[in-house]
């Protein structure tokens, strides 16, 4: 995959709904894999970083993170929860078609629009992963997707199974003969 873009963050974001969306009525309150949060707090979780991306990439702050955050209605059903993180995708993926290559917004340090992409589609993936552990629900996420993040935010991760490699990355499996990993940061100044 040579550059990430909005179609990916759109391809994340519609796998997360097409997972979760048959299952609106499961327990949401439970813990989400190993995160402190719920299920539902994870894929609120979810909006608010898509949604806090595409405010970056479209203001293109230099210094700091714009001052705004999503609120999500506490009694919306799931169903709309998701329908949240679908909008907030969409907004990223559109702030994603409008900026140059050569744009930069505060993300730690200068970050790109593939960096931006990048970071949508490993949050969507993993709390996807996360959510999917919380709720007892079998799933894989996408190799080629899983290999594109690697490639972006995480070069320096050794070879294997993407979905594997990712997950082991960001603390949330094991590797045969690689420590457990407890903390770690995405590389998404452009490279």
């Amino acid at each position: 995959m040579d550059s990430m873009g909005g179609r990916d963050v759109d391809r994340a974001v519609d796998e997360m709904v097409q997972v979760l969306g048959p299952h609106g009525g499961a327990h949401w309150q439970a813990r989400a894999g190993s995160l402190e949060w719920s299920c539902r707090q994870t894929a609120t979780h979810v909006a608010h970083d898509l949604l806090a991306y595409a405010g970056q990439l479209a203001a293109r702050p230099a210094h700091a993170y714009l001052p705004f955050d999503l609120a999500v209605d506490d009694g919306a059903p799931v169903r709309e929860v998701l329908e949240v993180v679908n909008a907030c995708g969409r907004l990223l993926a559109a702030a994603l078609a409008a900026a140059a290559p050569g744009d930069r917004a505060w993300h730690f340090g200068p970050c790109d629009p593939t960096g931006f992409a990048a970071m949508g589609v490993a949050e969507t993936l993993l709390h996807t992963h996360d959510i999917t552990q919380g709720l007892g629900i079998a799933w894989h996420p996408p190799q080629d997707l899983c290999t594109a993040v690697l490639e972006r935010l995480l070069p320096d991760a050794p070879a294997g199974d993407p979905a594997q490699v990712l997950l082991w990355s960001t603390g949330r499996g094991d590797l045969p003969g690689r420590p457990h990993i407890t903390s770690w940061v995405w590389n998404a100044a452009p490279p």
